[in-house]
Parts: structure tokens; sequence; C-alpha cells
């Protein structure tokens, strides 16, 4: 039993730093959720009141310690049905494995067919939405949609965005480097602060990108201006070397080869895509 008296000892020195990196961990992992499902003011709301009730708690302020206890069961009530949306996400999000990455890493001359294709596109005047999944499993989605299984091609993505066939008005998955399936269809998103000219694509692409941890790749059938969609923010209205270039960092984290971002970062890349979130009008 000595062996187990000496692990029974060293335990004993390492249980507090588990105990708080496991608690910073979840704490880090929880606010990840609540940021990229906007329920951040939920959090500030609840806070509030908290702080409200430990000031009346230390000060003794009887009357208001006795309204907030009879307000506090329809506080909750009213939480739950308000943020409705923003619970149904995080729960969602927990269900969906969102701690376990995939292998999201696209091959560059793939990307490149991608982003070629929507350049065509945009020229034209044609829709695009292309979802580039990452930790989210979207099986779901996809099984919205008919399955394709083919390698990336500029060509195939034209054909299907360039006319109106009926595979036109959905999303393409593009999933493990093949086009998994194509007319799918995305959740669209609820925010009220969104720009009133952005049609169904807009709002689809940051639905997605809102109930799940997916990039999207949409471009304007009105405008032709291509954009991003990713941590339940819509980046309008980016070149292709800004596209790129974010697409290659989320999906690649920096796994593509030194060359080949310089080749990429050689034209004019002054107006970063974190900078150029547009909703409201």
């Amino acid at each position: 039993m000595s062996w187990f008296q000496q692990f029974s000892a060293v335990y004993e020195y390492i249980r507090p730093v588990l105990d708080v990196a496991l608690l910073a961990f979840l704490l880090y992992k929880g606010y990840e959720f609540l940021e990229k499902t906007q329920s951040l003011q939920m959090v500030k709301g609840a806070g509030f009141l908290a702080l409200v009730y430990g000031i009346a708690f230390l000060l003794n302020l009887s009357t208001l310690q006795w309204i907030l206890n009879i307000m506090a069961p329809a506080l909750f009530i009213a939480i739950a049905i308000i943020f409705q949306p923003e619970l149904r996400k995080i729960f969602m999000k927990l269900g969906q494995g969102d701690f376990f990455r995939q292998n999201t890493t696209v091959h560059i001359g793939k990307l490149d067919a991608v982003i070629t294709a929507a350049e065509l596109l945009s020229e034209q005047r044609r829709g695009m939405l292309v979802v580039f999944p990452r930790r989210v499993n979207l099986k779901n989605i996809i099984d919205t949609g008919t399955k394709i299984n083919s390698e990336v091609s500029s060509s195939l993505i034209t054909a299907i965005y360039q006319f109106d066939g009926p595979l036109h008005d959905g999303a393409m998955v593009i999933h493990n480097g093949k086009i998994a399936a194509a007319g799918c269809f995305l959740p669209l998103s609820d925010r009220q602060d969104i720009r009133k000219n952005f049609g169904t694509r807009h709002r689809a692409s940051l639905g997605m990108a809102e109930q799940s941890d997916a990039v999207v790749l949409v471009v304007s059938e009105e405008t032709g201006a291509i954009s991003l969609a990713y941590d339940a923010k819509l980046y309008y209205d980016l070149s292709s070397t800004e596209v790129t270039r974010k697409l290659m960092e989320l999906l690649d984290k920096g796994s593509i080869k030194e060359s080949i971002m310089q080749e990429k970062t050689e034209q004019d890349i002054s107006s970063p895509a974190e900078n150029r979130e547009v909703l409201i009008e």
C-alpha cells in the first residue's frame, strides 16, 4: 500500500492546482460559448442584480431585500423566456461537442478554387453561400441538402450557382476537403440590428455563425459583395485577399507554409476583416 500512500500524498499537493485549473478552463469555455451566442448581456444583467442584492444584504436594506426575494422566482422565469434563443444555442453547442476539434485543414489549392468561384460569381452578380465546418458537427445541415461528395473545383461551384438550378438557392458545405452537399438549408438569424437590405443569404450565413463555429462565405446577388460570417458576426464586402487570409487563419490555424502566406499578403491587406463587421444600418 506504500505506493498508494505516496500517490495520495502527491495528490494532496496537486489537488488545489488541478481544482483551480479545471475551474479556470470551464469558466473560459463558458465565456467562449456566451460570446459566440451573443449572451453576454444576459450575464451582465444577472451580475447587476447580484450586485444590487449584495449591497442590500451588506447595508441591511430590509425593504429592498424583501422586494428582491419576492421578485427572484419571477425574474428567473422571465430570463428563461426572454433569453430562450440564447440558452437554446448554448445547449446546442454543448450537445454538438464543441470541445472536440475536427480536422478543418483545407488545402490551399482547394481554397483558391472556392475564392476563384466567388470572384467570378461576384462579377456576374450571382449569389453564393459556402459553409466550412470546424469543430461543431454539421451533419444535420448536410442532410438537408443533396449529397455530392465531390472534389472541390471552381467550375463545379460556378456551375451550381451560375444558373437557376435546383441547388442555386441553398448552401454548399465543404467538409474534409470535399464538397459534401449543396442546396442545404441554414438557420436564419433573428437579430434585429442587421441591415434591412441584407437578404436571406446574409441572414442564413449569420444564423449559421450564431448556432455553430462554422465559417460561412457569402456572395451578394444584389451587390456582388463578398463577405464572411463567423463567431456570430458578419464581415461585409471584403476583398478576395482578405477572405483568403482570414479563411487560412480560421481553417488552417497557421499550418500553411510561410511562403504561401507571403505570396498571399503581397497585395494590399490594410483593412483587416476583424474591423469590418457590418450589421447595423
